[in-house]
């Protein structure tokens, strides 16, 4: 696959088949992965691989958490507001997504079924979460996070996989902690699913918006 079928044609995934995906398909991935750039090849990047039974137990225990009303608490704060262009953005992807899965706005028990889903990672069969140790205080090392994860997607659509990045992946940290072992001296930034896409699904297939180059582009000569 050429790197700018990859870049374009990598998009999030909302529903998986229920194949688990190979662990040496997973490795190899990472091994080519590991590849990416990092602040002075720092490599502040920490890995936790869940698939099976631990990731079948993250996934019940979130959507139990979220339906019973438990509010997030990530390590990482999400956002509240945005400017009015990214609010914008979001919304309209938001309402791309329940176009497709034909919900309307005022279906508020629709929605809330599709957000527990959501929780649930879209029973994704794994889970790929990045986290960092919280003694480097260096914003750098979030964006050398961002890159491994981002490399780490464009291998896996080069594949035949399907990916989505993931906040609500990373919601409940400590269910994180408990059932992948990850330490309390460590912060989980991000977490990204993995699996098989359903590819003629309509969350799946929808069209996708991005903004053109000379809105966000400034060009000095």
């Amino acid at each position: 696959m050429e790197i700018a079928d990859a870049v374009t044609g990598r998009r999030s995934i909302r529903k998986f088949k229920k194949d688990p995906i190979p662990e040496t398909l997973i490795r190899e991935i990472l091994e080519q992965a590991r590849w990416s750039p990092s602040w002075g090849n720092t490599q502040p990047w920490e890995l936790y691989v869940i698939t099976g039974k631990a990731m079948e137990a993250v996934k019940e225990e979130n959507r139990r958490r979220i339906l019973d009303g438990s509010p997030p608490c990530p390590d990482i704060p999400m956002p509240l507001e945005w400017p009015d262009r990214m609010k914008a953005r979001y919304m309209g992807v938001g309402k791309s997504v329940l176009t497709a899965l034909d919900i309307a706005r005022e279906d508020k028990e629709s929605r809330s079924r599709y957000n527990a889903d959501m929780f649930h990672l879209f029973d994704a069969p794994c889970l790929i979460v990045a986290a960092q140790d919280k003694s480097v205080s260096s914003r750098y090392a979030l964006i050398d996070i961002g890159l491994i994860l981002q490399n780490i997607c464009l291998l896996a659509h080069g594949k035949g996989l399907g990916t989505c990045i993931m906040a609500v992946s990373i919601a409940y940290p400590d269910v994180l902690r408990s059932i992948a072992k990850i330490p309390e001296d460590r912060i989980i930034v991000m977490g990204v699913v993995a699996g098989y896409p359903e590819g003629d699904s309509a969350i799946n297939t929808f069209k996708r918006q991005r903004t053109a180059v000379d809105d966000f582009v400034s060009w000095i000569k």
